[in-house]
């Protein structure tokens, strides 16, 4: 995110960090919501202060700023999204049958995701481990089998071995019916990061950078919620006082009564 930089007339480059709990995929009625966090850089102690009481299953990219909190309290579960991704690149430049067999495998993974969803996380749990389980080990030795034939150096190769090196925490979905394959849910939620472009050129300060995220944070909980963001925004402003009953006022509190005041509109 452009921040202005004090003095100069120039931007810097500020950080936002994006949590998202989405239990829906998993049939959960929780109170899904994203918190999106300022920083003015990318160093390492902003996602340890982020989660220091955090325990549990953190899903995220391949990002190295992450791999030193992976431990006894959170553990990964990594990405098949970003695995895929680097398969579909090379496949599009340069379609060959080892990409389209990659594509074709993951594809079936994704094909059983899209029967689960929603469903609940017992269901899910042991359809991934009669069905995913049996084709990721499937999936492996075909990846193992094929770097051997492949030069080190050659795009494909790397997409493999990003993927191998990876295997334990790709592969964890398939034991905890909670967990996502992917980690679609936040850059679906980044996606208001990339509309803002459109609408202004920087932030003004530190300052403007923390209202930028509480801002995202609320519309985007706000749509988890099923709430049209307009609608919870002026509600929230009406009721607003006294302060003390903000918790009465977050998304996931109003959801009910403003999801019905929506389908009475439409």
């Amino acid at each position: 995110m452009p921040v202005l930089a004090p003095g100069n007339g120039k931007t810097k480059t500020g950080r936002l960090w994006t949590y998202v709990r989405d239990g829906r995929p998993a049939g959960e009625e929780v109170a899904d919501a994203v918190w999106f966090a300022y920083s003015a850089d990318r160093k390492g102690e902003h996602r340890r202060q982020h989660l220091k009481n955090f325990k549990g299953a953190l899903q995220a990219d391949a990002y190295t700023g992450f791999h030193d909190i992976y431990g006894a309290d959170i553990y990964e579960a990594a990405c098949w999204a970003h695995a895929r991704r680097k398969f579909h690149e090379i496949h599009v430049v340069h379609k060959s049958p080892t990409t389209t067999e990659a594509l074709t495998r993951i594809g079936a993974l994704y094909a059983i995701e899209d029967e689960i969803r929603g469903k609940l996380a017992d269901l899910r749990l042991n359809i991934r481990q009669t069905r995913a389980r049996p084709l990721l080990d499937e999936l492996r030795r075909w990846m193992e089998k094929t770097q051997r034939s492949l030069s080190l150096k050659s795009e494909t190769a790397v997409a493999i071995r990003y993927a191998l090196s990876r295997w334990r925490a790709l592969t964890r979905y398939t034991d905890d019916g909670m967990l996502e394959i992917d980690n679609s849910a936040a850059e679906r939620a980044l996606r208001a990061v990339a509309l803002r472009r459109k609408n202004f050129l920087f932030v003004g300060s530190v300052c403007g950078g923390e209202r930028t995220a509480a801002m995202y944070s609320l519309i985007g909980s706000a749509k988890l919620n099923g709430i049209d963001p307009e609608l919870y925004l002026r509600t929230v402003l009406a009721q607003i006082a006294p302060v003390s009953r903000i918790h009465d006022l977050l998304p996931w509190s109003l959801a009910a009564s403003l999801q019905s005041h929506t389908s009475q509109a439409a």
